[in-house]
């Protein structure tokens, strides 16, 4: 019998010390989508890109520019064009418009590519930085991911702050 009573106190000592521990146990959340809208390193990313593709982009404007005319000019007069002129404007349409979907189709690809490779570098130093303040505030667990959140246990904008003071 006293055998039994020392075995149900510790039980309940160890009960009582898995609840006290789990109770100091300290929870973040971060918002990954706000993280990669709002980090200086995400922003300076974009710019980048933007900066890197604008030259391929204006030209796929202008080439959209002048197929739209192309096509006006051929249906505006077609009814007074020669049949051969009428196939040839056609045909420079249609080359002129498989070119340029030719390019947009690498110009996306490339965009995709140069974005991923971006998002990597920024995923990482992210990631870096989380867990840095993770240790400097002694969190146990940081979620990026979560159905429902507390905003008290949301660490997003000292991480985006971090983020910043990383960056310079």
């Amino acid at each position: 019998m006293l055998k039994n009573v020392l075995v149900a106190l510790t039980s309940l000592v160890l009960v009582a010390s898995a609840a006290s521990a789990e109770a100091e146990m300290r929870i973040g959340f971060v918002n990954g989508q706000r993280l990669i809208n709002e980090s200086p390193q995400a922003i300076k990313a974009k710019k980048k890109l933007e900066k890197e593709f604008e030259k391929r982009d204006q030209e796929l404007q202008k080439m959209a520019k002048q197929l739209q005319g192309m096509q006006e000019n051929i249906e505006k007069n077609s009814t007074t064009m020669a049949e051969s002129e009428r196939r040839t404007k056609e045909r420079e349409f249609n080359d002129l418009n498989r070119d340029f979907q030719r390019k947009q189709r690498e110009l996306r690809e490339d965009l995709s590519l140069r974005q991923n490779e971006e998002m990597a570098a920024i995923y990482e130093s992210v990631n870096k930085v989380i867990k840095k303040v993770a240790e400097t505030d002694k969190f146990d667990l940081i979620v990026q991911e979560a159905v429902y959140f507390s905003p008290k246990i949301d660490i997003t904008d000292k991480v985006i702050k971090a983020l910043a003071e990383a960056s310079k």
